[in-house]
């Protein structure tokens, strides 16, 4: 991809393959960005991503330390539906989303992309696993001292989850980011839409030969992706190997 975008048309076709192009083609980059609006592509993004990934983390770990710590009738019932969840393809609630926020008044807009994928089932059930591998007598402590559940959420369960609130959010902006159905169906303007859908609307304006460009746009929407995997990497293994598997 990173090859293809550098080269000049001439080599995209050029056999044997090569890897080196023989002078970078900077110019598919800007072809690329002025072909569509890549710009209102990338800042729509960068909205719903910011928005929505962060509401995920935050619903899902204040449901998952009441899963793990609050004493509440029909619990386990309630994990089990949230663990149902996981089972259930996102394909199949398009339809009824699409109804739903229609009703709303919310096609087209921010709120209408963001609000159908709010919750986070895995999120929920990794964090509620690894919030049920801390130290019991941590948390016996801080009750005894007069900490209310906040207290204990924010300043002794979050801090020693690190990794594992870092590994929801990391999916959860992956998830925002490359979702590509439903903006696509709740969207029907240019100017609402999201890099996925962009690249689309990228390759049907250049069509099947001007491969360079459509390259340089790929790479631009997959390089914040990479940068983020990057710096979170480290905490990604922790994250999953720290969540117990705790009844």
């Amino acid at each position: 991809m990173i090859s293809s975008a550098l080269k000049p048309q001439s080599e995209i076709y050029q056999w044997p393959l090569r890897i080196i192009p023989s002078h970078l083609a900077w110019e598919n980059f800007s072809h690329a960005w002025n072909a569509v609006p890549f710009g209102n592509f990338f800042v729509n993004s960068l909205i719903v991503t910011v928005v929505g990934a962060t509401a995920k983390v935050t619903l899902a770990i204040f449901s998952a330390y009441a899963f793990a710590f609050l004493p509440f009738p029909g619990k386990k019932w309630l994990f089990l539906a949230v663990l149902g969840a996981l089972m259930v393809p996102g394909h199949v609630t398009l339809l009824m989303n699409y109804i739903t926020i229609g009703n709303l008044g919310m096609i087209n807009s921010y709120a209408g992309i963001i609000l159908p994928g709010l919750a986070s089932a895995f999120g929920t059930f990794l964090l509620r696993q690894h919030f049920l591998g801390l130290p019991k007598e941590v948390m016996e402590a801080a009750e005894l001292d007069g900490a209310g559940h906040l207290r204990k959420l924010f300043y002794i369960a979050l801090p020693m989850s690190v990794p594992a609130v870092v590994t929801v959010g990391l999916i959860a902006v992956i998830d925002e980011w490359n979702d590509f159905i439903w903006p696509l169906l709740v969207t029907n303007s240019v100017q609402m839409r999201t890099l996925p859908v962009g690249l689309m609307a990228l390759k049907e304006s250049e069509g099947v030969s001007n491969w360079g460009s459509i390259m340089a746009g790929t790479t631009m929407v997959v390089l914040p992706m990479l940068l983020v995997f990057l710096f979170a990497q480290r905490f990604i293994v922790a994250g999953l190997a720290g969540a117990s598997l705790k009844r």
